[in-house]
């Protein structure tokens, strides 16, 4: 019985070890950060766009790339994911632009150029710049938000909080404390996390057209989650379901076909 209870000491302990590590570095694991290297939209192939850095509401400055959209387009505010940097994300903002759509493309704190360190009230302070730059230049029905894994919980609280045409949400999650929960079964994450990013609380007060796409084998966000969204969100709404995408590859499945029909469409 000692040995045993020696054995169950020990396996307590290193799980507690482990519950502490995992707050801890949870920051390091949701913002898997690829470069804080600062390029330029031309180095990166993509000359059509200019750079911009903008001042957030706390102080932090942060760099959007800025396509102005022909006569008659609308304009795309992007949010990327969680491990994407803009000059990698070229080739789709080529595509995006290609007939005549704007847009406005935004790293996050601490990602590529911009100053300070991620979490989600940073995000949503890099958000509210990003939209207050595109609204200063265009009528908000143009502005069409785009979001892509952790960029959609950005996307739906900027759609929630202010006026826009429509919303895009690719391969998007209930919360990150969901996704959480769903990697790590015997964890209680939901008392650990520390940027849930609840867009099942805010997509309510989401009044435009929304357009969600997602993959049917996605092993980071799980289809399930999509879907909840789309079910607690108002009409008109349209789910996509791309039954051989994964979560990264969308792309390769015709996304930016499908979301220029949805921008051009009623």
């Amino acid at each position: 019985m000692t040995i045993l209870k020696w054995i169950a000491i020990i396996l307590a302990a290193g799980y507690c070890a482990g519950l502490v590590l995992l707050f801890a570095k949870q920051r390091s694991l949701l913002f898997p950060i690829p470069t804080t290297e600062r390029t330029a939209p031309a180095a990166a192939g993509f000359p059509q766009a200019e750079e911009q850095v903008l001042t957030t509401s706390d102080g932090e400055r942060v760099i959007v790339w800025h396509v102005p959209p022909k006569p008659g387009h609308a304009v795309v505010l992007y949010f990327h994911g969680n491990g994407d940097f803009l000059a990698g994300l070229a080739g789709r903002f080529k595509a995006i632009t290609a007939d005549g759509t704007g847009l406005v493309a935004l790293s996050y704190r601490g990602y590529a150029g911009s100053s300070g360190a991620p979490s989600e009230d940073g995000l949503l302070r890099d958000g509210a710049a990003a939209y207050s730059f595109a609204a200063a230049r265009y009528d908000p029905q143009r502005i069409v938000v785009w979001g892509f894994s952790l960029g959609t919980g950005v996307a739906v609280a900027v759609a929630s909080e202010h006026p826009i045409g429509k919303l895009i949400l690719e391969a998007p999650y209930t919360s990150i404390a969901d996704v959480a929960a769903a990697h790590f079964r015997f964890v209680p994450v939901r008392f650990l996390i520390r940027d849930p990013l609840h867009s099942d609380r805010r997509i309510a007060r989401v009044a435009v057209p929304l357009l969600i796409v997602h993959g049917a084998q996605d092993q980071t966000i799980p289809i399930a989650s999509g879907e909840k969204l789309f079910a607690l969100a108002h009409e008109p709404k349209q789910f996509v379901r791309i039954p051989a995408g994964g979560h990264d590859d969308l792309g390769n499945f015709g996304m930016v076909e499908i979301a220029r029909g949805f921008i051009n469409g009623p």
